[in-house]
């Protein structure tokens, strides 16, 4: 499979990360998959009484100028990490 197939598969996985997944991880992935998909960031940032998508945009913002290639391979091990931790968790 190549890079893509792989990241739409973890995008999938990622989906059904359990609810207390930390906000901060959240975050990571949505700016990864907002680099891989649309590029760097394109609008404008939020408002501060918009505190959800100033913190979005601020995690897309993070990782800007990652290549579209890089940040599908980032967010696919952070996924991988994720499920990993998840199944540690299960395990104890």
């Amino acid at each position: 499979m190549g890079l893509q197939e792989d990241f739409e598969e973890y995008a999938e996985k990622a989906k059904t990360l359990p609810e207390n997944t930390s906000n901060e991880n959240k975050l990571i992935l949505y700016g990864l998959y907002k680099q891989a998909t649309v590029g760097d960031v394109n609008t404008t940032r939020p408002g501060i009484f918009n505190q959800r998508d100033r913190a979005k945009w601020d995690a897309w913002k993070a990782v800007e100028g990652k290549s579209k290639e890089e940040a599908m391979s980032d967010y696919i091990t952070k996924v991988k990490q994720l499920q990993e931790e998840v199944a540690a968790a299960g395990a104890s």
